[in-house]
């Protein structure tokens, strides 16, 4: 009976072991899914950072606002378009991952 016992231990033990791997395997993919939206959410900001860089502000020190051409925001907002990010109002502002977004395409044929 000892023999029995010490196998029904060894399984139970190795049944355990199974179990934390899954467990294991499951965290590694959360982890590198954070990774992954960290590292977007990251290079998001840096663009956002350069983009508002090169911003002038739209008023100056006395308070009193610039007048701007009707057609510097639609260049604005193509050029944000170009460079990779939506300018819908569905999702203004995320990256765009390589692909057109007809939402985006239909706000900008109706600016023009």
């Amino acid at each position: 009976m000892q023999k029995r016992q010490i196998f029904d231990q060894v399984s139970d033990m190795e049944k355990q072991i199974g179990e934390l791997y899954e467990q294991l395997g499951d965290l590694k993919g959360k982890l590198s899914d954070l990774l992954e939206e960290n590292h977007r959410l990251a290079m998001e900001n840096h663009h956002l950072r350069n983009r508002l860089d090169v911003f002038e502000p739209d008023q100056d020190v006395a308070g009193e606002e610039f007048t701007k051409m009707p057609s510097e925001g639609y260049d604005n907002l193509a050029r944000l378009y170009e460079e990779g990010f939506h300018i819908c109002n569905l999702e203004f502002g995320s990256p765009r991952r390589n692909e057109d977004c007809m939402f985006c395409l239909d706000f900008l044929s109706k600016k023009k």
